[in-house]
């Protein structure tokens, strides 16, 4: 992974000022290279997820449920259900309904599962990579072919293994942190869903192990009837802290909305999960740039009537009534003066801001109120915890680069401790503020 084999090299006034020392390796914080028509999508609310994905008609029915994202089998050897509705058209058909949608994939399992999966990764910790790296690989492969673009999370799939057999425990390691490479090198978010007493645990023990690439999310098994996101057994509340929790706290049962009742397991979420292009009309003759401003190079023109795919929306100069530009599968912007889009001042549901999320390499990382050492503190990151980018912009120079990465909230982290691309320079394809 050429663009993420890199090294942020202790420099002792920075240590000073951010009270940690750089890690020395790629790993366990290894860097996603984003493609240029990609976001990441953050959601926060309850979920479920069902074997085989409802249809269209009865996902317009659950419209009244508690529920905004469902989880959705993509793929895997081991995926045991039918999926005759899942499909490009009911991605575009469900999400414009405004459902978030949680991407699993049902690949190889522990050699000393206790689920009933027929196919068991490779007891020899090289194959058992290789087996990883094709089923990451085999998942985006998949995801793309419904239409989740670059940024989307991908969950793979880990069913609850015998914990106490190290042999097994290191080979399961092992499958997880390819696995979450490969999908880091193809520009994807790695997920893992584990029960709590196995993988999950076994991950959080690992958590910062130079050996292993740490996933971006943690979606844990547990029925409990509990859908707190903090306080695990076994697991440490700092680990995968900013937006990279779920749970499944209630398995194998029925719910009834609109008369439609389902088999569901419920979950709550506050993690990345899948995002999409959303097709909209263009309303004018109007510019494609490459950033978003008129101040960038132009990458196109769209005639009156054209059709395009947002992928997500953030703030640029005005134009007419607003503020808002739209990125588009193409990685081009156009502002949304011009595009059909359901608001002419502001954001339009469900297409989300653009954010690039990547993992902080060191502990209590400042998040402070401007783009320097003098600014405020405003609060910290722990060691691998989300940086949601928004933007980056130039300030105060620390170790090798003078780059600060914007956060949602309006705070900064200096892009020295933060798994980017670069450790000298700006990051495509996260805008400059």
């Amino acid at each position: 992974m050429v663009a993420v084999l890199r090294f942020k090299l202790l420099v002792v006034s920075c240590a000073l000022i951010l009270g940690a020392a750089a890690p020395a390796a790629a790993e366990p914080a290894t860097s996603v290279a984003y493609p240029p028509g990609s976001t990441a999508t953050r959601y926060a609310g309850l979920a479920f997820d069902t074997c085989t994905a409802p249809t269209v008609a009865q996902m317009t029915a659950w419209n009244s449920s508690p529920f905004r994202a469902i989880g959705i089998y993509i793929g895997g050897n081991n995926r045991g259900c039918a999926q005759p509705q899942l499909t490009a058209s009911w991605v575009s058909s469900v999400t414009r309904m405004g459902w978030r949608l949680i991407p699993i994939y049902m690949g190889w399992q522990a050699p000393c599962t206790l689920s009933t999966k027929p196919f068991k990764m490779s007891s020899s910790l090289t194959t058992a990579s290789s087996q990883a790296t094709s089923a990451a690989a085999d998942a985006v492969a998949k995801a793309k072919a419904l239409g989740l673009v670059g940024g989307s999370a991908i969950y793979g799939d880990m069913e609850h293994y015998v914990a106490n057999n190290a042999a097994c425990r290191d080979v399961v390691l092992r499958y997880l942190s390819s696995w979450t490479k490969e999908l880091h090198r193809q520009g994807y978010v790695s997920g893992v869903y584990a029960h709590q007493d196995s993988g999950a645990w076994h991950l959080s023990g690992a958590y910062n192990y130079a050996s292993y690439a740490r996933p971006d999310a943690l979606w844990i098994a547990r029925w409990d009837l509990n859908n707190s996101l903090t306080n695990w057994p076994k697991i440490n509340n700092a680990n995968w802290a900013v937006g990279q929790r779920a749970k499944q706290y209630q398995g194998d049962h029925t719910e009834t909305y609109n008369g439609v009742t389902l088999n569901i397991d419920r979950d709550r979420f506050d993690a990345p999960v899948a995002s999409v292009g959303f097709n909209y009309t263009i309303t004018g003759n109007v510019s494609a740039r490459t950033g978003p401003a008129w101040s960038y190079p132009l990458a196109t023109n769209y005639p009156s009537g054209s059709a395009v795919r947002v992928v997500c929306q953030t703030y640029g100069p005005q134009v007419g009534t607003t503020t808002v530009w739209n990125r588009l599968t193409t990685g081009a912007y156009v502002t949304d003066n011009y595009v059909n889009t359901a608001s002419n001042t502001g954001y339009t549901y469900p297409i989300p801001a653009c954010l690039y999320p990547y993992q902080t390499t060191t502990a209590n990382l400042s998040r402070r109120s401007g783009p320097g050492t003098s600014y405020d503190v405003l609060g910290t990151l722990p060691t691998g915890s989300l940086a949601w980018v928004t933007c980056q912009r130039s300030g105060t120079q620390v170790a090798t680069t003078s780059v600060w990465n914007r956060l949602p909230d309006g705070s900064y982290v200096t892009d020295y401790y933060v798994a980017t691309a670069s450790n000298t320079t700006y990051t495509a394809p996260t805008r400059r503020c």
